[in-house]
C-alpha cells in the first residue's frame, strides 16, 4: 500500500484497532500491554470512561468558538491549575511545542517591558529536548534534530548537564533572560534532575534576575507521583512551566503556567491563539485534573511506581551484562542498557509489551497512571523472559 504521509516517521507494522485501560489491541485481535502511553501521553490509559463521558457531552454540544469569546471551561480549568500550583495565571496550547514557544516569548517579553530589549537568551542543558518547532530544536541540546535546520536561533546556548561551574559561568551572561530545565529528562535518557539542583537552580536564577522555565510535558501531570514533579522539593518553584501530553489525557492539549512577576510584560493581543483553549480540550482537560486530582491518585501512582522501580532494580541484578542502570521518576522511568535498545523494543512488542526508547541507549517505560502493581509484574516478567531469552542465546 502506498503511504501519503511525509515520511518522517518509523513507524511499528503493527496495526492498533482499538484500546481499553492499560491494553491496546491489534487489527487480529492480539492484546499488547501499553507501557509508553502514546509517550507518556494517555495518563488514564484508553477510553477512560469519564474522558469519553466529558468528550462525548462537549461534541454533542459546542465544538469551537476561538477566543474571542470567553470559554467557561478554560477560565474554570486556569483557576483549577492556579489553585493547586506556584501560578497566577494559566494559557491553554494545543501542544507541548506551542507551551515552549510561549514561554520563550513571555520570558523575553519580560525583560523587555522592565527596559532591557536585549536581554533575549535561552540558556538550556545538554541532552534536553523541547520540542520540534525552529524555538524548540534552539532550546533544545541535541544537535540531531538542528541537522539541516540551520544555526541555532540567535540567544540559544547551553551548557553538560550536571556541570554546576559551567551553569555558574553562563547564567552571568548580560544578555540571559531564562534557564530552561527538564526535571526529569525524557528524551535525554530519562534522567533526573536533583532536587537540590532545583533548589540551587532556583536561588541562581533570582541571584541573576533569569527567569526560570520547567519543561514538564512529559514528567508533570502526576507521572512522578505529584501533579508536577517539582513539587517534590521546596524551594523550587519556577516562573514558567510549559505542559502538554498527560493533562489532556490523550486529546492533543497543552498549557503554560506563569507567575504574576513572569506574566507582568503580557498584555491584550501580544500572544494568541485560534484552537488553544477550546471547549472540546477544556470538557477532557477539567475531567482529566477531576481523576489525577481526586482523592488517593496520586498516593496510588506513588504506591505502584515503588513496585515498579523495584522490578526494575531486580533486572538490573538479575542482569549485569545487559543493563547498566535504572533512571528516571516516578512512572517515568528508563532501563540504561548496554547496547542500542531499538532491537529490544521489537522483541517486547513481539512478546505483547509495549516500550519505548530514549537517549543514552535507554528502554523507557511510561505506563498510564492507572497501572496496577499485577500490571507492572507482567511488564517484569516479560521483560524478564526476553532478557534471558537474549542471555540464552548469547550462550551465558
Amino acid at each position: 500500500m502506498s503511504n501519503a504521509v511525509l515520511p518522517v516517521y518509523g513507524p511499528s507494522p503493527v496495526v492498533f484497532e482499538r484500546g481499553e485501560g492499560v491494553r491496546m489491541y491489534d487489527d487480529k485481535g492480539k492484546p499488547y500491554l501499553d507501557f509508553i502511553a502514546g509517550i507518556a501521553v494517555n495518563a488514564l490509559g484508553h477510553c477512560h470512561p469519564v474522558l469519553v463521558n466529558a468528550l462525548t457531552k462537549q461534541a454533542n454540544t459546542l465544538w469551537h468558538t476561538s477566543n474571542m469569546f470567553r470559554v467557561p471551561g478554560q477560565e474554570r480549568l486556569a483557576q483549577r491549575y492556579v489553585d493547586l500550583t506556584f501560578a497566577d495565571f494559566a494559557f491553554f496550547t494545543n501542544s507541548g511545542a506551542e507551551s515552549i514557544e510561549g514561554c520563550i516569548k513571555i520570558a523575553r517579553r519580560y525583560h523587555w517591558a522592565k527596559g532591557q530589549p536585549d536581554r533575549i537568551g535561552i540558556l538550556s542543558f545538554e541532552g534536553s529536548f523541547h520540542g520540534r518547532t525552529l524555538g524548540g530544536i534552539s532550546a533544545g541540546a541535541q544537535e540531531k534534530y538542528r541537522e539541516g535546520f540551520g544555526p541555532r536561533l540567535q540567544g540559544f546556548r547551553s551548557v553538560p548537564f550536571g556541570d554546576h561551574d559551567a551553569l555558574k559561568e553562563a547564567i552571568k551572561a548580560p544578555d540571559l533572560a531564562a534557564v530552561i530545565i527538564e526535571p526529569v529528562q525524557g528524551e535525554g535518557g530519562v534522567r533526573e534532575v536533583p532536587g537540590q539542583c532545583l533548589q540551587g537552580l532556583r536561588k541562581l536564577c533570582d541571584e541573576h534576575g533569569v527567569l526560570l522555565i520547567y519543561d514538564e510535558i512529559q514528567c508533570g501531570a502526576g507521572r512522578t507521583g505529584k501533579l508536577f514533579h517539582h513539587q517534590w522539593f521546596d524551594g523550587a518553584e519556577p516562573d514558567l512551566l510549559a505542559a502538554a501530553k498527560g493533562i489532556g489525557g490523550g486529546f492533543p492539549m497543552g498549557m503554560i503556567l506563569a507567575s504574576e512577576k513572569a506574566a507582568s510584560g503580557m498584555a491584550k493581543g501580544v500572544h494568541g491563539t485560534t484552537f488553544g483553549g477550546g471547549p472540546l480540550a477544556m470538557a477532557v482537560g477539567n475531567a482529566v485534573l477531576d481523576v489525577v486530582a481526586g482523592e488517593g491518585f496520586l498516593e496510588n501512582v506513588r504506591r505502584v511506581a515503588g513496585s515498579l522501580q523495584q522490578g526494575m532494580e531486580s533486572l538490573k541484578g538479575r542482569y549485569p551484562e545487559l543493563v547498566l542502570d535504572v533512571t528516571g521518576a516516578g512512572l517515568m522511568r528508563g532501563l540504561k542498557m548496554k547496547e542500542d535498545p531499538l532491537p529490544l523494543r521489537g522483541k517486547l512488542s513481539d512478546r505483547g509489551l509495549l516500550v519505548g526508547t530514549a537517549g543514552a541507549n535507554t528502554l523507557r517505560l511510561a505506563p498510564p497512571l492507572v497501572v496496577t502493581e499485577a500490571d507492572v509484574r507482567e511488564a517484569i516478567d516479560i521483560i524478564d523472559q526476553q532478557f534471558a531469552s537474549m542471555m540464552t542465546a548469547a550462550g551465558s
